[in-house]
């Protein structure tokens, strides 16, 4: 699952070349954060991904009153590998459904963060 989220950023225009800090690895968007969480969406369901939620936290914040930059979680998976996973091991479901972050900073340029494969891999090894 991990070498086709990495495939898959490729195919939705996004380079690879990325900073790894603490396990996870963020990458720049050429695009808005709409349209690369758009893409990624496209790209997972292309997959045969399935996308099991899109969670805008602006909008959260904006209905508590507070203002937060464009900041989206997709969270998706493919319940027949990650089910395989959690039989090896319950506690994989920690790190499931696989997430994605999409987020603007202050500058205005948007990036897409998700968990290091290596970093996943050995915290489930």
């Amino acid at each position: 699952m991990i070498r086709t989220l990495v495939l898959l950023l490729l195919l939705i225009g996004i380079p690879v070349a990325a900073q790894a800090s603490d396990g996870l690895i963020t990458l720049k968007s050429p695009h808005t954060v709409p349209q690369t969480a758009d893409r990624l969406e496209k790209a997972l369901r292309d997959k045969g991904m399935t996308i099991f939620s899109r969670i805008d936290h602006a909008a959260g914040a904006t209905r508590a009153g507070l203002p937060l930059r464009p900041t989206v979680l997709i969270l998706f998976g493919n319940p027949k590998i990650g089910s395989k996973l959690m039989q090896c091991d319950q506690k994989t479901a920690i790190d499931l459904p696989m997430k994605a972050l999409v987020y603007q900073d202050d500058s205005g340029t948007t990036w897409l963060s998700y968990n290091s494969p290596a970093w996943l891999a050995s915290r489930h090894n």
